[in-house]
């Protein structure tokens, strides 16, 4: 697999997004997630991505546990900043200096490694400035425990408040053909020198086609989003069935041709794209990986460019 840097951080050119295997997608996997991440090593990936909120630290551990006899081959990121055992009433996103470096340990301890690759914010705090927060990872970084600083769903003065304070390698946002919000940062970005690393890149699983949101099971997360309600799935059908045709095309399976188009935008933004398509399943996990043998036309990515006019719904 070829490499890609973000920042100055050199990753495979797509990772894996491990929460689904810890939470909001059905049943927790350990023994499945542990497979789908060695798996992922065999094929060349490097870049993993998890965050402190997953299963309330369960998914750092299981990272941890998976990468322990590869650490110095594989780039490991994380979050901090949303706080579920808040009181009532306090910040639900927490940015203040002493929270993040309490954060930073205790992820350290749960990932069992000296320093993690890439930090994330993982929101914007509700409770200090973006300065606060950045200026603690920037203490992070001079300590050694950090390598790399990035953030997560922020605006573009907001990561320019924040490059003031210290570089800032990646930005991670939702990107996908339905969800294209993260455009309106990219000129930033691009002027900074920060890396896109897309989240969700196939919708939450709705872009590969092979998904029944009426047979999701009670606690999956997905239930709960407008995209997935049954009067927006009729609507968003439409873009389904575009990105099928492609594939049926291409030789492709639905999910290969989304995530190809994602790959594609890098020329196009001007900016470092790495996706982290999440999974707990082995099968799934070499089907994303073989996207990056997917070329498509330039008929195939305009018609694709126009579907987020169709979208039904909201993201949240």
């Amino acid at each position: 697999m070829r490499s890609v840097e973000i920042g100055t951080l050199r990753v495979s050119a797509q990772g894996l997004g491990c929460m689904g295997m810890s939470e909001h997608y059905g049943s927790r996997d350990w023994d499945g997630g542990i497979a789908t991440i060695r798996r992922a090593i065999e094929l060349g990936v490097t870049f993993f991505d998890t965050a402190d909120v997953y299963g309330m630290g369960h998914n750092e551990v299981l990272v941890g546990r998976a990468i322990r006899d590869c650490r110095d081959e594989v780039q490991v990121a994380t979050k901090c900043g949303i706080d579920r055992l808040r009181p009532a009433g306090a910040p639900r996103v927490r940015g203040e200096a002493s929270y993040v470096r309490r954060a930073c340990d205790a992820s350290l301890l749960r990932l069992d490694v000296e320093a993690i690759d890439l930090y994330y914010l993982h929101r914007p705090p509700d409770d200090v400035e973006i300065e606060e927060a950045v200026g603690a990872l920037a203490e992070l970084v001079a300590a050694g425990k950090v390598r790399h600083v990035g953030l997560s769903e922020v605006d573009a003065e907001q990561l320019r408040r924040a490059h003031a304070v210290h570089p800032i390698a990646a930005v991670q946002s939702e990107y996908s053909l339905w969800t294209r919000d993260a455009e309106t940062v990219v000129s930033t970005m691009a002027e900074l020198g920060a890396g896109l690393v897309p989240f969700a890149p196939l919708g939450r699983g709705f872009l590969a086609g092979t998904l029944a949101p009426a047979e999701l099971p009670a606690g999956d997360a997905r239930r709960r989003m407008p995209r997935f309600q049954p009067e927006a799935q009729r609507g968003n059908r439409a873009i389904v069935d575009a990105v099928a045709h492609i594939a049926a095309a291409v030789g492709a399976a639905p999910a290969q041709v989304a995530l190809a188009w994602v790959h594609a935008q890098a020329e196009r933004l001007g900016v470092p794209v790495v996706p982290i398509p999440g999974t707990k399943h082995v099968r799934w996990l070499e089907q994303n990986v073989a996207a990056l043998d997917v070329a498509l036309s330039s008929a195939d990515l305009e018609l694709l460019d126009g579907l987020a006019d169709l979208v039904v719904g909201g993201r949240y």
